[in-house]
């Protein structure tokens, strides 16, 4: 089964009101379930109640319950649900935990974003009341299937190797192609914001690697009249505590874009508040910024915001963009006013009276 293009599903399903939206979801591993579910319901909610849609949710087998049923992380038949859905809501897993003989195999999320093409990592963060950076308003572009992530840019294996005994190499990959797009993606992103285009790289020492995203960045920029503003990664790091409102639009490649969205989403608030979609040519991931948290799982308080806030831009990015928008506005009303422990600490409101909360700004689970 092949997928459709984003362009021809956004067509059909403004064409009829009543169509059913495919999406799929994995509830993940650690705190994964107890967040998930609430974002499923809050995403059928907020479609039901803006724009009259229905769901139809697939349950995705991923992780380490498919690789004890299957000896395969990503099994075929999942993927092969994947390829006929809309969307997917992806859960957090905990690789750390999974058998030795299934740590050679790529974590769900890398293997679901090289696979399907995920090229496009959108991580937004707006600042909280209360927070370090309150006034933090800006969109890390991150580059999702190369760089200085070895486990995704080799075709078998890894690119996290022994040479030695005592000797390991690990290898990343820049392509010009991969680049070139996620560089002329953020600078349409910048655009639509406006104010520069900050360049995340280390060309003063990676000059043929990370120099290629300085290189791309100026051609894209010759081209457009987007403002650029190249910053070496550990200078950004510093400038985003002391003058975030100096940046608006951050692209990276894979690793420092990675790091960059936890930096900056602790600054606007929280990790647990932090939303991103994996987009490619074709179809869209929902998956949250933050891990799984096992230290805090079953206790009833993890932030299921960063899932609902992913869930919202999933639904942006499909063409259903006003119960996107009401999703990520009932998400911000209930951070605001029903915060969770990693938000207002020990005693506050819980993962059950957070989601309730955001139901209720929908106008009520259907």
């Amino acid at each position: 089964m092949t997928m459709t293009t984003e362009s021809s599903r956004r067509s059909s399903r403004k064409s009829s009101r009543t169509a059913a939206l495919t999406l799929g979801y994995w509830p993940g591993e650690g705190v994964g379930p107890e967040i998930v579910e609430p974002t499923v319901i809050a995403t059928t909610t907020a479609l039901h109640h803006y724009g009259g849609y229905t769901v139809r949710w697939v349950p995705l087998l991923l992780g380490r319950e498919a690789f004890a049923k299957t000896g395969q992380i990503l099994p075929d038949e999942t993927w092969s649900a994947v390829t006929g859905l809309d969307g997917w809501v992806l859960g957090p897993h905990d690789n750390a935990s999974y058998p030795p003989e299934a740590r050679s195999q790529q974590n769900p999320s890398a293997a679901l974003r090289v696979r399907g093409d995920l090229w496009a990592n959108i991580r937004p963060v707006r600042g909280l009341p209360g927070a370090v950076a309150p006034e933090m308003d800006l969109v890390v572009v991150r580059e999702n299937t190369e760089g200085l992530y070895a486990d995704r840019n080799m075709y078998a294996g890894t690119g996290d190797v022994m040479v030695t005994p005592d000797v390991a190499l690990a290898i990343g990959t820049f392509t010009r192609h991969g680049v070139r797009r996620i560089v002329r993606r953020a600078g349409r992103v910048a655009a639509e914001r406006g104010g520069p285009l900050t360049v995340a790289h280390k060309a003063n020492v990676l000059a043929r690697t990370s120099g290629m995203y300085v290189e791309e960045a100026e051609a894209m920029a010759a081209e457009t009249g987007v403002d650029l503003l190249p910053v070496h990664i550990d200078a950004l790091c510093a400038d985003l505590v002391v003058r975030p409102e100096r940046h608006r639009t951050i692209v990276a490649e894979n690793m420092f874009g990675d790091i960059l969205s936890d930096l900056t989403a602790a600054l606007g608030g929280s990790l647990g508040a932090a939303g991103s979609i994996n987009a490619g040519d074709r179809t869209v991931m929902a998956q949250a910024a933050h891990g799984s948290a096992p230290d805090i799982a079953g206790r009833g308080i993890a932030n299921p915001a960063g899932v609902m806030n992913s869930a919202a831009m999933m639904l942006g990015h499909l063409g259903y963009r006003e119960a996107g928008d009401a999703l990520a506005a009932a998400v911000r009303h209930a951070l605001i006013h029903c915060p969770t422990p990693d938000l207002a600490g020990p005693g506050a409101a819980g993962t059950e009276e957070f989601s309730q909360t955001v139901f209720a700004q929908l106008g009520g689970v259907v």
